[in-house]
Order: C-alpha cells, then sequence, then structure tokens
C-alpha cells in the first residue's frame, strides 16, 4: 500500500478537526501554524503502526492526530525560546500575534492532544495516556537540556545523544507504539515498533544536524550553517572537539562562542575543520548504526513482510531527505 493512502486519511482527518472559536485571538494561532503543513511524520507512523496488524484504520485516525497536535506545540514553544523568526517559511506564532499568544495558543493545544487519545479504546485508554504523558515528559526534558547546553562547556557526545533522544526520538518511538496497540499488537511488537521509532528518530536528527552543514541551500529550507553559527552543541561539534590537534583547536577556539564578524568566514572555518577530521563520514557511520539497529527491530516484528514495507520505505525517505 502506498504511503499517499495513510496521509490521504491523515489529510481528511486534520480538515475536520476543531480546536475552538472563541476568542478568536485564542484559536486561529492554533490554527495558523496547523495549516503551515510539514512532513506530519507522526501521525503517519501511528497509522503504520496500525496498519502492521489491522486494516480497520478509520479508528486511529484521531489518536494518529494528537501526536501531530502535540508536536506543533512544542514547536510554538520551543520557537518562542528559541526566538525563531520563521517556521516552515512562515512567521512564527509569536511574531505574528506575541509571546504571551503562543504560550497560551501552545497550552490549549496539550490540552487538545489529550482530548483527541479520548477515543482510543477503554482497555487501552489508561496505559496509552499513561505512556504518552511519559512521553511528553521526555520531550520536555530534552528541550530543557538542549538549552542548558547553551551554556555549558563540557557537554559529552553520549549527554548529547541522550538529548536528541528525549526531545525527538521518544515522540517517534510513541507514535508507532501508540499505532501498534491500536491495532492490536502484542506488547513484545508494540516494544519492538517503539525502538525502531527511537532508533529512527536519533538517525533522523543526526541527518538533520548533517544537513545544517552539508545541505544544499536551496533545497535544505532554512540557512545551512545556521548550528556554526550559533555555537549549538551538535554531534559534530563536540566530535570535533574531542578530536581536534592542536591547530584544530586553536581554530575552533577562535570562532565557537565568540562575538562573530564575519558569518561565512566562520561557517567555512568550521566545516574545514569538520572535513580534516572526517567528521561528515563519522556522523554518516552513526546514523547507518542506528537505522541498521532499527531495522533489526523491525524485522522482528510478527507482522507480514508486505506490510512492514511502507514503514521501510519511509524511514528510507527520512534519511535520504535533503530538507
Amino acid at each position: 500500500m502506498d504511503l499517499s493512502f495513510f496521509t490521504d486519511k491523515l489529510t481528511a482527518g486534520l480538515v475536520g478537526l476543531r480546536y475552538g472559536e472563541q476568542p478568536e485571538s485564542l484559536y486561529e494561532p492554533i490554527r495558523y501554524i496547523m495549516r503551515l503543513g510539514g512532513k506530519r511524520i507522526r501521525p503517519v507512523l501511528t497509522l503504520l503502526g496500525a496498519h502492521l496488524f489491522t486494516e480497520e484504520l478509520d479508528a486511529v485516525v484521531k489518536p494518529a492526530l494528537a501526536t501531530e497536535v502535540f508536536h506543533n506545540f512544542t514547536l510554538l514553544h520551543d520557537d518562542l525560546m528559541d526566538q525563531a523568526p520563521l517556521r516552515r517559511g512562515q512567521p512564527t506564532v509569536h511574531e505574528k500575534w506575541n509571546p504571551n499568544v503562543a504560550i497560551l495558543s501552545g497550552d490549549v493545544m496539550l490540552v487538545r492532544a489529550y482530548e483527541l487519545l479520548l477515543d482510543v479504546p477503554a482497555p487501552l485508554l489508561a496505559p496509552v495516556l499513561r505512556r504518552f504523558s511519559q512521553t511528553a515528559a521526555e520531550v520536555c526534558e530534552g528541550q530543557q537540556w538542549d538549552m542548558d547546553f547553551e551554556t555549558q562547556s563540557d557537554v559529552s557526545i553520549a549527554q548529547y545523544l541522550d538529548m536528541i533522544r528525549l526531545k525527538t526520538a521518544v515522540l517517534l518511538g510513541f507514535a508507532l507504539e501508540l499505532g501498534a496497540l491500536l491495532g492490536g499488537a502484542s506488547e513484545a511488537d508494540a516494544d519492538h515498533l517503539r525502538q525502531f521509532g527511537v532508533g529512527i528518530g536519533l538517525a533522523f536528527q543526526l541527518r538533520d544536524d548533517l544537513l545544517d552543514v552539508y545541505g544544499d541551500a536551496a533545497t535544505f529550507g532554512k540557512r545551512v550553517g545556521g548550528d556554526i553559527l550559533s555555537d549549538k552543541k551538535t554531534y559534530l561539534l563536540l566530535t570535533a572537539q574531542a578530536q581536534a590537534g592542536p591547530a584544530q583547536r586553536a581554530v575552533l577556539a577562535r570562532h565557537i562562542g565568540q562575538p562573530v564578524a564575519d558569518e561565512e568566514a566562520k561557517v567555512a572555518a568550521v566545516r574545514a575543520v569538520y572535513d580534516e577530521l572526517n567528521i561528515r563520514p563519522q556522523t554518516e557511520a552513526l546514523i547507518n548504526d542506528y537505522f541498521l539497529d532499527a531495522l533489526q527491530h523491525l524485522e522482528r516484528l510478527a507482522a507480514p513482510e508486505t506490510r512492514k514495507k511502507p514503514l521501510h520505505q519511509l524511514a528510507l525517505q527520512l534519511l535520504e531527505r535533503e530538507q
């Protein structure tokens, strides 16, 4: 079955979602960010997870959309914390309205995400809500670690990988686990799917880090080199700092954590250090390791191989993307 079948189901479900009407200033920002598009990865994963075990997907759509509403709630607040001016090429909510609106509209989105999960069958409702609450807290923990790392000088590679696991990967894992549970999977299969999602999520974020340095500006969707300019402690930077020789350490010291006189020169200098240390192939190797480990969990699922194909296809698309 083609991926478009699942995305079409979700698009129809999104069109029918109602978040509230009055006051307009509370609900229009929610409709605005939900109209901005995006890949809808998380709800697609939920439908794909359910499809492994059942063909009855109509009842899965609303719970699947809970993951998308929650994800966009986090974007509203993350953009505010990062003071980001654009989201998907359009003004962020706090720029288009104001910070207070971004906070309050985001709060309502979290409430609506929980409401969408109320369509989960009664026997599964308590465990699903418990897992969702745990995942939501972990996403917040990841965001806090990410902010803490901005002012820490001793962040380790292991700490960074755990941060992206929390901030990005656990929600992908939950989306798949949710689909599996709604499709009638065993606890073991649901756990395999969760671990598949976490592995793909780690690879996905590392791919994003790589594209930020080596991506094509015409297709990446945001400025290439942005992480370098903001001194973001990515896997690439932390690995370079750990492996740099004296000359390379001197170059990094001149540019990281220092006022930027020439943005293009800074990006070029740091990228040159990465090239000397072969940081790109090291990052690609780690991405591949996470991907292969994730595939092992997919292979262990007690589900027909033909039903695993769309999930495998989506995972490949996420890792081979250029934006």
